[in-house]
């Protein structure tokens, strides 16, 4: 007939469309009599083994869809010198393979059955950040489904790169990102979605890991870049995980023993300025600070300038500034008892100003220090001038000892290296009364500093 099929092309088209049609229904659909109340022969499955060199699509130009989700079980080791994260994760991936189905109802009422992992196809899912060789136990299942629904999950050691910030150690939070993606299949080939979501998996992950090192998970948050290379283009799902430092461990045996022995120096200044045991007493702190630092050494981060370390700094220079103060002021006062020097106008008339009645520091009453207009609470423990120099002799007393030549020039003279030896005896204390708000005011605020810190 014309404009008709020639008859041996109609045949050979039912010849094909025949054998298409045989194909589908032995290939995709799983033969039941491999099922029994005692296991599946494994011969049942032969011709899913035998394509798991190839992804389990019937037409390649359909992407493979392949849904993931995560469970962050530990958090092993973070190491701020390296920049790395050691961590231990559940990775879970679940795709479809559509050559995999079986009635459930023929086949002895099965639903879901385990394969080794190693007779099916896996999709090459990775961490981009990984900086290890990825280990997975050998002998792994995956769960199958009688609707072709395969759910693979495996554990994993990752050690990946994240960019730690240590300054506000050991009150820091970090920010690290775990991005999975394919390293063979584009876009065109390969989609990932999410097997669950984000709140599911910070959910599970802070039941596992809240009681588990100083690391404490705070949240998971994700997001869907895609990533190109080249002329490329890779489907890609970015986790940011966000931890805080359990601090108490650092507070307890860092912070409290250093503001014990930053607080013992301050009380140091109710020891007398003249005494003997006060340099002493600040030398022995000192060398017992540094000690402390030796030892604990080991909890401070490798590198970088955390802000603890800062604190450790002011603490020492403190120590030490106040250990030069009381040398000096010592050296002063035993200048000021055999030769008094003059005091420089610009010096009289700062402590003329600077002095004030406000208490701070613990004293033992004072007189001859009326010049100045200073109260007794600004001299903690130090001696009257006329104690240090001697009490000037009485006109009276002098004549009946026998000296008629004591004359109003020698008691004048007296008076005076009396009154210069006040005044040195006050700029001692008022250096004192100085260190001593500095150290107060060093100390509230580092405590105000770690309450903040703590909270937020």
């Amino acid at each position: 007939m014309e404009g008709g099929w020639p008859a041996g092309r109609g045949l050979l088209l039912c010849l094909t469309v025949n054998l298409l049609l045989q194909g589908k229904g032995g290939t995709f659909t799983i033969n039941c009599t491999g099922f029994d109340q005692y296991g599946v022969d494994p011969a049942a499955f032969q011709a899913v083994f035998d394509r798991k060199a190839f992804r389990p699509v019937i037409n390649y130009s359909m992407p493979t869809q392949v849904n993931i989700s995560f469970t962050l079980s530990a958090i092993l080791e973070v190491d701020a010198q390296l920049q790395l994260l050691t961590s231990f994760l559940w990775i879970n991936l679940m795709w479809d393979n559509p050559f995999i189905s079986w009635n459930p109802k023929e086949c002895v009422n099965i639903n879901k059955l385990t394969i080794s992992a190693e007779n099916l196809w896996i999709p090459d899912i990775f961490i981009l950040q990984s900086m290890d060789v990825d280990k997975v136990p050998p002998g792994l299942t995956a769960y199958v489904s009688s609707e072709g629904r395969i759910k693979y999950d495996r554990p994993v050691r990752v050690t990946s790169i994240c960019n730690l910030d240590i300054f506000y150690f050991p009150f820091d939070q970090q920010n690290c990102t775990y991005t999975f993606s394919s390293f063979l299949y584009t876009v065109d080939s390969m989609v990932l979605g999410m097997e669950k979501e984000v709140w599911e998996i910070t959910n599970t992950s802070r039941d596992i890991i809240q009681t588990q090192g100083e690391w404490e998970l705070l949240g998971i948050t994700k997001a869907t870049p895609k990533m190109s290379v080249g002329s490329n283009t890779y489907d890609q799902i970015m986790f940011y995980v966000a931890i805080r430092r359990r601090p108490s461990l650092y507070v307890i045996n860092l912070l409290v023993p250093s503001s014990f022995l930053v607080a013992i120096d301050a009380l140091s200044f109710y020891l007398p300025a003249e005494s003997e045991n006060r340099a002493p007493f600040k030398i022995t702190l000192l060398l017992g600070y540094n000690v402390f630092l030796l030892m604990m050494n080991d909890l401070l981060p490798a590198s970088g300038t955390p802000l603890i370390s800062i604190y450790f700094a002011l603490c020492l220079s403190l120590m030490v500034l106040s250990l030069l103060e009381t040398i000096f002021i010592t050296y002063l006062l035993h200048l000021a008892t055999t030769q008094p020097p003059p005091m420089p106008r610009w010096l009289h008339s700062l402590l003329l100003h600077s002095t004030s009645p406000t208490k701070c520091c613990p004293t033992v009453p004072q007189k001859g220090t009326k010049d100045l207009d200073l109260t007794p609470s600004h001299l903690p423990g130090l001696k009257e001038p006329v104690e240090l120099v001697g009490k000037v002799p009485d006109p009276r007393e002098a004549e009946l000892s026998g000296c008629p030549g004591s004359t109003g020039s020698q008691q004048e003279g007296e008076a005076q290296k009396q009154h210069l030896v006040g005044l040195w005896v006050q700029f001692g204390h008022v250096m004192d009364t100085l260190l001593f708000r500095l150290y107060l005011l060093f100390m509230a605020t580092s405590v105000i500093t770690v309450i903040v810190l703590w909270n937020t």
